[in-house]
């Protein structure tokens, strides 16, 4: 075993470690496990929120769409400081609304401001289905991270296994608090791995970083403009709006829980000014994919270009620091879809009547849901990557009817918004595996019109009261709680 491999395996260990002291009490109902006490403070919320900015997309995806699609990588960038623009406004009605009715999951808004347990089953489906593929995508990652980083395939495998193992026990134990825990850690990891990877490409090209820039200019100008095939300009601005639309709207159920346990709405505001910085380390991966384009052959494994950059340019136990922070980037994502997936299942779905019942059901939850995506990672880590194309349409089929319940009075019917929300989810699945071709244009963008024409049309046929949620909300807290 070399330097690498035992720095990078002490690293994975070290990460769970921190998890597993997050927990200050055993957790005797779901409420606890999933938002702690709802008074967590502007730096405690501001690692939680910041989790989804770093991931393994961050390292590898990123760094291979700029590799070999260009500046139209550049749309992560942009979509994630949309997506802030819009939680300034959305963020604190949802905790507001989740404070006074006590909701500990996504679907929970659901249930109440359309008062329909029905809606909310279907939602928290929709969530738990389209939320496994963003899973795998962390864990099949992070074995790749490893496996690039050692050049053992089966240290990679290896390392998912111990990672999942290690992920799932810390989030058993210490729940909500100890994935804040990590994200403390892990972001600073993150900065450094991101801050070395840079240097080492930065004094491997020549020139640096501006010669890098310099020298596409001359000699592949095509990766500066929005001409590449499958990636122009129509691909840039749609893929921005439905992933603007996805995050900023609350439509991902593992976003919820970071909200509904921030102590005011001020600290979530305040956040929301200031999470647009972290689009600055963001631009590194782009940097180091466009020097994969000089350093590597035209062949290469987009995914890889990070990775293999670094064993090229860096030593080893440098390479090791740098896939600790990758690894970190997979471990707290997925700690944080492991509770969304979980506590919707065991609250939303299968409904347990107790406080006691529905936290062994969720534990349940939680090791099966890691556990099929850890397998499906193993034995078939393609069978879910069209799939994954649908996880950001798929949950931004939720929107129309979220922004909708977030009014003081919700205008909209329950049964429009099923059938909205059925409707896009069909259109989108039909567009994605129909083989049918819209060009560049994001379906996801596609299947939101008609979600919204079906909801409008459904809406005026169907007719629906409008039901003043924001009076008497505890009572309805009660019942979910």
């Amino acid at each position: 075993m070399n330097a690498t491999m035992v720095i990078t395996v002490a690293g994975i260990v070290a990460i769970a470690l921190v998890g597993v002291s997050g927990r200050r009490a055993p957790s005797k109902e779901l409420g606890e496990w999933t938002v702690g006490k709802r008074r967590f403070s502007t730096f405690t919320t501001w690692f939680l929120q910041a989790g989804e900015s770093f991931t393994t997309f961050s390292f590898l995806g990123l760094a291979g769409l700029a590799f070999g699609a260009g500046v139209a990588a550049s749309y992560a960038l942009c979509y994630l400081a949309i997506n802030f623009v819009l939680q300034y406004f959305t963020a604190p009605r949802m905790r507001q609304l989740g404070l006074r009715g006590g909701y500990l999951t996504q679907a929970d808004f659901f249930v109440d401001r359309y008062r329909s347990p029905l809606l909310g089953k279907v939602v928290a489906v929709v969530g738990a289905v389209f939320l496994l593929p963003y899973l795998q995508l962390q864990i099949t990652g992070l074995g790749m991270i490893v496996q690039l980083a050692t050049g053992s395939r089966a240290g990679g495998n290896w390392s998912m296994v111990l990672a999942t193992v290690l992920t799932v026990g810390f989030v058993l134990w210490s729940g909500i608090r100890g994935i804040a825990r990590v994200a403390y850690l892990k972001d600073a990891l993150m900065i450094v791995g991101l801050v070395v990877l840079v240097v080492g490409v930065a004094v491997s090209v020549h020139g640096g970083i501006g010669g890098t820039f310099a020298t596409l200019r001359d000699a592949r100008p095509n990766l500066l403009t929005l001409n590449q095939p499958g990636y122009d300009g129509t691909f840039f601005v749609t893929a921005v709006i439905i992933s603007s639309i996805g995050g900023g709207l609350g439509t991902m159920a593992h976003l919820w829980p970071p909200v509904l346990a921030a102590g005011s709405g001020r600290a979530l505001r305040s956040n929301a000014v200031w999470l647009p910085l972290y689009q600055i380390a963001l631009g590194i991966p782009v940097i180091v994919g466009f020097a994969g384009v000089l350093l590597l052959s035209k062949g290469a494994e987009p995914n890889s270009v990070a990775l293999t950059l670094a064993g090229q340019t860096l030593p080893g136990w440098l390479v090791g620091l740098v896939a600790v922070a990758a690894a970190s980037a997979a471990m707290v994502p997925s700690a944080a879809i492991v509770v969304g997936i979980s506590s919707l299942l065991s609250r939303n779905l299968f409904s347990a009547r107790t406080p006691r019942a529905q936290l062994r059901t969720n534990h349940v939850c939680v090791v099966v849901a890691a556990g099929l995506a850890l397998v499906l990672g193993l034995l078939r880590p393609g069978l879910l990557a069209d799939m994954l194309l649908l996880t950001y349409g798929g949950l931004t089929q939720l929107a129309p009817a979220i922004v909708m319940g977030l009014a003081k009075r919700v205008r909209l019917g329950a049964m429009p918004a099923l059938l909205g929300i059925v409707a896009g989810v069909a259109v989108l699945t039909w567009l994605t595996f129909g083989g049918v071709d819209v060009g560049t244009v994001d379906t996801g963008l596609i299947a939101l019109g008609v979600n919204v024409v079906v909801t409008v049309v459904a809406q005026v046929v169907l007719g629906g009261r409008t039901v003043g949620r924001d009076q008497g909300v505890e009572a309805v807290g009660a019942r979910l709680g």
